[in-house]
């Protein structure tokens, strides 16, 4: 038979064990990232029910977090840099994206403008965002949202405006064979 003394031990650490268990379970609900805010009422993406969060999405939508870039040349490098890499993932977007893809471009898109190197940039571009929130309901929504806000950097620059007709020529991914068998299958 067992001893008293041992059995109440080990029901002591079994009710410990469940307890640190059921804390770190805890732990983890409470720790998890906010989820993404939903597009805003009047938007294609709004209308389709994409799931959104409950919180203020802070994260997503808070201010530019680098400071102001002085240098013109690295300034003008850096945007001709992110708008490939934004055109180009825009390009390579599903077609009929699921529920999870839409909210991961959504919320790529929200945090690129934060964390965009061009404190001054990141904000202008964050008031665009706010009136024109990401079109993630298909690739050539995507692609043409992209362009749209594109333009809009374009004119506040005094640069000429592209023709969002050409979009997909412009940022070709060069993915090649790549691309042919997307559209064969």
């Amino acid at each position: 038979m067992a001893h008293p003394a041992a059995k109440s031990r080990f029901v002591l650490l079994a009710f410990f064990v469940i307890a640190l268990f059921l804390f770190v379970r805890l732990e983890g609900y409470r720790a998890a990232p906010s989820p993404v805010p939903q597009a805003k009422e009047g938007t294609s993406d709004a209308k389709e029910g994409t799931s959104g969060g409950s919180s203020s999405g802070a994260l997503l939508t808070g201010h530019a977090i680098a400071p102001k870039l002085g240098n013109a040349t690295a300034k003008a490098e850096l945007g001709r840099a992110a708008w490939k890499v934004l055109h180009t993932t825009f390009g390579r977007f599903p077609e009929k994206p699921t529920a999870d893809e839409k909210e991961a471009l959504r919320s790529y898109v929200h945090l690129f403008q934060r964390l965009y190197p061009c404190g001054e940039c990141a904000e202008h571009f964050g008031k665009i965002l706010a009136k024109y929130p990401p079109q993630v309901s298909s690739r050539s929504a995507a692609a043409m949202w992209g362009c749209m806000v594109h333009n809009m950097v374009n004119k506040r620059l005094k640069k000429a405006e592209f023709n969002c007709e050409n979009i997909g020529d412009a940022y070709d991914c060069g993915c090649g064979e790549e691309d042919a068998k997307d559209k064969s299958g």
